[in-house]
């Protein structure tokens, strides 16, 4: 499987905790912006890819009219005939009905939809622009208009955020007929509003790590498998584009920081709007060449992101030759007795009490 991206990085006003490359006031540049995208994606020669995510910033803030134009300019550039799964990411306060029927007319079939919060309170606090009452609009109306998938995202550890609002937060999104969820903790980003002047109310971490195994708790009493360590989905509602990052499967990353992993080759595009518009075709940087040995560490260390599928020894000497793994095999091993990981002999996995605490395996997995 291949997987597409597509950066947009347009947005009404940055939120208080993020440091994705996102730029308010730049909405002008948005025609001359899918021009450029459509430009960049002729570099890459008919590929086909079996899945697209436009995300962000705010996707939704391009409109019905830019939105046709970019999707019929990548099917001219791309060979996009075999896709399973369209994502398009959605703000609530910018999910119009024409915007999202011209989504399923440009062959958009799942709508990932940043609710973050149904508390008023909590979203002021986050610094996002949408009510409650806006989100649960946009789900719904995003379910009517007949997306295959609706996934909202939802945010544990907000500023005054209680173990209650949170579960009515999740009930009222089930309510909706949703049948996947993204759950993450708030993380205070270097640089972040949120990082530079944290709340009196923001919940310690190990209050927000009791938050989420509530979280994770209700959800799974609801029949949605915690599939990733920040995913919930109904059995076989999974997001293909995601899982194929996690598989460490192949994309392609286009608009400015996107990055992409093309042929044995991992780089990423420069964070520049303007630059990109002036030639969108030379701004890729941080090269990377990965070895076999370097590459099954990666895969190892990613695939142990799905908690029900794990790592396969197999699978791994298989792909990358027993040469190339042993190593990596052996630290699998030790850390299993450590209690670090959980293995049957043929494949490892995290165990549940170590979802919240898995960077420092992950960066044992990949150390030499």
């Amino acid at each position: 499987m291949r997987g597409l991206y597509v950066h947009i990085p347009f947005c009404v006003k940055k939120c208080g905790y993020c440091d994705f490359y996102s730029l308010p006031a730049r909405l002008e540049c948005a025609e001359s912006y899918v021009q450029a995208v459509i430009r960049e994606a002729y570099q890459y020669g008919r590929l086909s890819f079996q899945t697209v995510y436009l995300g962000g910033g705010t996707p939704s803030l391009l409109g019905a009219g830019r939105l046709k134009t970019l999707i019929d300019g990548l099917r001219k550039a791309l060979d996009l005939s075999g896709l399973a799964e369209a994502t398009m990411e959605v703000n609530p306060e910018s999910a119009t009905r024409e915007l999202l029927e011209a989504a399923r007319e440009a062959g958009m079939n799942r709508a990932s939809i940043g609710v973050q919060s149904l508390s008023d309170c909590e979203l002021k606090s986050a610094g996002r622009i949408h009510t409650a009452a806006q989100a649960v609009e946009a789900v719904g109306l995003a379910v009517t208009l007949g997306f295959g998938a609706v996934s909202a995202d939802l945010i544990v550890g907000l500023p005054g955020q209680t173990w209650l609002s949170l579960r009515q937060s999740m009930e009222a999104l089930l309510r909706t007929g949703i049948e996947h969820l993204s759950v993450y903790c708030l993380s205070l980003e270097e640089g972040t509003p949120l990082a530079k002047s944290p709340p009196s109310e923001l919940p310690s971490d190990d209050e927000q790590a009791v938050l989420f195994e509530q979280a994770s708790a209700f959800l799974a009493g609801r029949g949605l498998v915690h599939y990733e360590i920040s995913n919930f989905a109904v059995e076989g509602r999974e997001c293909l584009h995601n899982l194929n990052y996690w598989r460490n499967g192949e994309y392609v990353g286009l608009g400015p920081a996107a990055a992409s992993h093309i042929s044995g080759k991992r780089f990423r595009n420069r964070a520049d709007l303007d630059a990109y518009l002036d030639d969108p075709t030379d701004l890729a940087e941080e090269i990377e060449q990965l070895n076999a040995r370097d590459k099954a560490c990666e895969e190892a260390m990613l695939r142990l992101r799905l908690l029900k599928e794990g790592v396969g020894i197999g699978e791994l000497t298989a792909r990358f030759g027993r040469d190339n793994v042993g190593a990596l095999i052996g630290r699998l091993e030790r850390m299993t007795s450590q209690g670090m990981l959980v293995s049957d002999g043929a494949r490892y996995v995290l165990p549940p009490s170590r979802v919240l605490t898995s960077n420092p395996i992950f960066a044992e997995v990949l150390s030499e």
